[in-house]
């Protein structure tokens, strides 16, 4: 309960963030070329995901880069917003870049939830979309599948068609009702 609470307290804070983060590319800072911690933790959040979802890790051998946010802060009362920063790992682990992820959300929805998510690029043309537009808005450019469990376990290589495929995993929290929501994805300049 105390979680909840002091999620819910944060919702003011993580809408000024994010309203701030989605002014432009510039406004996305770095503490460097490395960050360790993020790194790490996007490594743990992948490793989850590939254990409970084992399709997540054959899709992996077939993607031309992995781009994993570790933690997805959402929150929201009428208005919402939610932001996390990612990692993208290239198909030897080897760090290819560092993303931000903002989304503001209106409509009846209210609480408070966190979550990972996981975003396997699966063509260089999606990549290419990726690093070279100013942020990716997902719904435009390269086609996104956003994969749950049932879609994962009857999917196969022949069925692999869509540009990226998108994991939602690792929920917590108590996010409730129906709201319409864009997700923007952006580079971390160093």
């Amino acid at each position: 309960m105390f979680k909840f609470v002091r999620l819910m307290a944060m919702i003011p804070v993580l809408l000024a963030a994010v309203a701030c983060s989605s002014m432009g590319p510039s406004s996305s800072t770095s503490s460097g070329s490395s960050r360790p911690e993020l790194e790490q933790k996007a490594r743990d959040a992948y490793r989850t995901l590939v254990a409970t979802t084992p399709k997540a890790g054959e899709l992996a051998t077939k993607a031309t880069a992995v781009l994993v946010f570790p933690e997805i802060v959402k929150a929201g009362f009428l208005v919402g917003a939610q932001g996390g920063d990612g990692v993208m790992f290239g198909p030897d682990g080897k760090v290819l870049g560092y993303y931000n992820a903002t989304a503001l959300s209106y409509g009846l929805q209210a609480g408070a939830q966190t979550f990972h998510q996981a975003f396997f690029l699966m063509t260089p043309a999606a990549l290419n979309y990726l690093n070279s537009s100013d942020g990716w808005s997902v719904g435009m450019g390269p086609s996104v599948v956003v994969m749950d469990e049932g879609k994962a376990k009857s999917m196969t290589t022949t069925t692999l068609q869509s540009d990226v495929y998108a994991f939602i995993f690792g929920q917590e929290g108590l996010m409730a009702g129906m709201g319409v929501q864009g997700q923007k994805i952006t580079r971390i300049k160093p």
